[in-house]
């Protein structure tokens, strides 16, 4: 079975309805996203951080996967599919999506701020001051914050080297580490980058460009891959 290796971003969960980093100009409140998304920021006023990620988790809860997210679920019927995402939303498990690796973290988890390999599920989507893990440390969100490491990325490379399929969805490949996975893909595979706004790639061969939504895009193009197995093994 061959295996499909895809890359989302901000723009197939922004079909749902869930607000990116770039809304109002990288504002939220009059703050800068990095002021509210690092570490310096939790130091600082870990209150208003743990609010900028409430009422994100709020939202979460009241959105719903798109036909993007449903389209990627069907192609597990004929492949192996691993999706790399930089979304923190869990819209891709939701839709039924069965192995998603997480670049950048997940929302709807909370880890001690002492020990960062004590994580907890959240069925709610207010995390306090006072919230605290089994040793007593603050939790707070399980994410990736502006000048810290990627603990994942070594996994999706590794994935992204195993690819007979790679896709890339809604992302303009600027956001680093995550826009380099595309350069460990072997050349010879088939590559399809799906975004409005998606172009070229210096460098990267057998790309094909499809300028379109995914909500859009994606349920034909998984129709057109399914129906070129099944020929195949008529």
């Amino acid at each position: 079975m061959k295996r499909i290796v895809i890359l989302t971003g901000a723009g197939m969960s922004a079909e749902s309805g869930v607000s990116t980093f770039r809304d109002s100009k990288g504002l939220w409140q009059n703050h800068r996203i990095e002021e509210v998304a690092s570490p310096v920021a939790w130091e600082r006023n870990p209150e208003m951080v743990l609010e900028f990620y409430n009422q994100r988790r709020k939202q979460l809860f009241e959105v719903e996967p798109n036909a993007g997210h449903y389209a990627l679920v069907r192609l597990e019927e004929k492949y192996e599919v691993q999706i790399i995402t930089q979304n923190v939303d869990d819209l891709h498990e939701r839709a039924g999506s069965s192995q998603v690796l997480h670049l950048h973290g997940e929302l709807k988890k909370a880890r001690s701020s002492a020990d960062p390999y004590l994580i907890y599920e959240l069925n709610h989507w207010e995390l306090k001051l006072g919230d605290l893990c089994e040793k007593g440390s603050q939790l707070r969100p399980h994410i990736v914050w502006f000048g810290e490491a990627v603990p994942m990325i070594e996994a999706a490379v590794k994935l992204s080297t195993t690819a007979d399929i790679f896709l890339v969805i809604g992302t303009s490949l600027v956001v680093y580490p995550a826009a380099g996975l595309i350069n460990y893909v072997e050349r010879k595979v088939p590559k399809y980058y799906v975004d409005p706004k998606a172009s070229w790639v210096s460098g990267i061969s057998g790309m094909q460009i499809i300028n379109d939504k995914a909500s859009i895009a994606l349920p034909k193009l998984v129709d057109n891959m399914l129906q070129k197995i099944s020929t195949k093994n008529l």
